[in-house]
Formats: structure tokens, sequence, C-alpha cells
């Protein structure tokens, strides 16, 4: 049984769609982070789905996959980035809400 490609996009707009309200409605900068990679797996899913579409029956197309490869490698990144921040903002402020970021001095 084979997914149609339009119900994996479909599905990579949603989830796409859920990461951007998810980045511009919540104050948490723990759930910031987890929209970003949420939305960083829906491109992941929008280039397997455009490979999958696009390949002959001949020839594999491994543009998607590369492509995806390379998003989990800078999803990984941000992360760890992203966690070591975190990390040394709640030391400094005892709170994870963005709200306290405006003023980082001291």
């Amino acid at each position: 049984m084979s997914i149609p490609t339009e119900h994996i996009l479909i599905l990579a707009s949603l989830l796409f769609s859920l990461g951007a309200l998810g980045f511009l409605l919540r104050r948490n900068v723990i759930v910031v982070l987890a929209s970003v990679e949420l939305m960083l797996n829906a491109a992941n899913l929008t280039f397997l789905a455009g490979s999958r579409a696009h390949s002959t029956s001949d020839a594999l197309s491994m543009e998607g996959p590369v492509f995806s490869l390379f998003v989990i490698l800078v999803a990984a990144c941000e992360a760890a980035v992203g966690l070591a921040l975190v990390i040394a903002f709640y030391r400094q402020k005892r709170t994870v809400d963005l709200e306290a970021a405006t003023e980082l001095k001291g």
C-alpha cells in the first residue's frame, strides 16, 4: 500500500503550521525550540515527498534524502546550541520565559 504524495504534503503543511503557531504564540523557550524542531521535520517530509514524486522508476532521486540529512544535522546543532543557551539563561534569570529576555544585563 502506497501513501499518495499529496497526503504527505498535507501532513507536512499541518506540522509546519503547528510549529509556526507554537513559535509565534508561546513564551516558553523550550516550547519555542520544540516548535522549530517541528518545522524542520515538516521540511524533511516535504523534501522526501518531493524526491518521491519526481523520481523515475529506473533511477532513484537522492536529492531529497540528502537534503533531509543536512536538515537533521542543522536540527541537531540547533538543539545543542539552543539548550546550552536555555541553561545559561535559566542560571542567570531563574526562568525560561521569553519576556525575561528583554533585559539581558545583570
